[in-house]
């Protein structure tokens, strides 16, 4: 197999982002490659460099279609993060997401801990 061909069969890194729209009042999704902190504040997160997988598909999908022409000279969409519903992380290589102003005091447990009953309380 030859690089070129090797390179095309990797897997495409970005995010897909589910969020509410305001204007629409519906609920939309975007695929891009970067979301970072956004200028706005710290309610915000800005999210560029939009991914559009039906450019050379027989198939439409109307929805990308109508998503596309509406973020087609978009630079960069800054979305409230009480607007968002979903980030999914797709591709192989990804190193998660960060936020240089993130002030959240989030908490993940483990998988055994969130099997347990959330009425049990074990000190």
């Amino acid at each position: 197999m030859s690089n070129s061909e090797n390179s095309s069969k990797k897997q495409e890194v970005y995010f897909v982002v589910t969020y509410k729209d305001a204007k629409e009042d519906k609920i939309l999704e975007c695929k891009a490659k970067t979301i970072k902190d956004s200028s706005l504040g710290l309610s915000f997160i800005s999210i560029s460099d939009f991914v559009f997988t039906n450019k050379n598909s027989v198939v439409v999908d109307p929805s990308e279609e109508y998503l596309q022409k509406r973020l087609e000279n978009v630079k960069s969409l800054h979305l409230s993060i009480y607007s968002i519903v979903s980030i999914e992380e797709v591709g192989m290589s990804h190193k998660g997401l960060h936020f240089e102003k993130d002030r959240s005091n989030l908490v993940v447990l483990n998988s055994s801990s969130s099997k347990s009953s959330p009425n049990s309380l074990d000190h």
